[in-house]
């Protein structure tokens, strides 16, 4: 029962960080600059999760075939979300309406938003789908001695930007803070399950299908960080966002060793 137990406070701590940026973002005016180079430290610290926490150890321990199909497997899903969210909606039909300069002005205005909304949405998305196995993996690594230090703070630290972005975002897009309080409470509450289910249904899970289960979340984590954290980042931070993505890959990777 103890180990249901710190299984559910990997999930609390992990899903927590999720919480804190959302809320940051929602009651602080945060420099939009500012978000963006929070958002490319936090892509940085993603990739480096992803390679040296996921991958890497799903391939020593499940083999190449579940490590590779996973890691395909959520990059596919996260793509095929994020177009489900983003697809274009109909355009305003200006010409008719009186006062052609205003109307195009509130069309862009509205464009805008509406872009917005649809950035933070998507990034929400992308930590759902990589938080349910990533989730999973913390529940499995308390199986092995308790919490895993690393993986855990992997986790926490990367999400924190990801809440973070998403709700600037769609504050931005004019999101009620009913809407966006929901979703993340809703998203955390699922990292918790996720991590028992974790820690109780995979006890004695074969290795390559708990490989399968972790390249999920590392193919859907690296889909949406190119499609959409450091393509947000990059509008802000310009050539400044592979600094800062750097910074954070290398300060994940010497936790990863120092830890390991």
């Amino acid at each position: 029962m103890e180990g249901l137990w710190l299984a559910a406070l990997s999930g609390i701590i992990g899903g927590g960080t999720l919480l804190v940026g959302a809320g940051v973002a929602w009651f602080v005016d945060i420099p939009q600059r500012i978000v963006a180079g929070i958002m490319a430290l936090g892509a940085g610290v993603l990739i480096s999760t992803l390679a040296f926490e996921l991958v890497e150890e799903a391939a020593e321990d499940g083999g190449l075939v579940p490590t590779t199909v996973g890691f395909l497997g959520g990059a596919v899903l996260y793509i095929v979300a994020d177009q489900l969210v983003s697809r274009p909606k109909k355009r305003v039909d200006v010409a008719q309406a009186d006062g052609v300069g205003s109307a195009s002005i509130v069309a862009r205005r509205a464009g805008a938003a509406g872009a917005a909304s649809s950035a933070g949405l998507v990034i929400a998305i992308g930590a759902l789908i990589d938080g349910i196995p990533e989730s999973i993996v913390m529940g499995l690594s308390v199986l092995q001695g308790g919490i895993s230090i690393p993986i855990v703070a992997a986790i926490a630290i990367s999400n924190f930007p990801e809440g973070l972005g998403s709700t600037a975002a769609l504050k931005r897009g004019g999101s009620t803070g009913r809407f966006v309080a929901l979703l993340w409470v809703g998203i955390a509450l699922v990292t918790v399950a996720a991590s028992m289910v974790g820690f109780a249904a995979f006890q004695a899970a074969p290795p390559n299908l708990i490989a399968l289960i972790t390249t999920i979340a590392a193919g859907g984590l690296l889909a949406m960080v190119c499609n959409t954290m450091i393509p947000e980042a990059f509008d802000e931070q310009h050539a400044l966002t592979g600094l800062w993505a750097t910074i954070g890959f290398l300060g994940a990777f010497l936790l990863h060793e120092l830890a390991g």
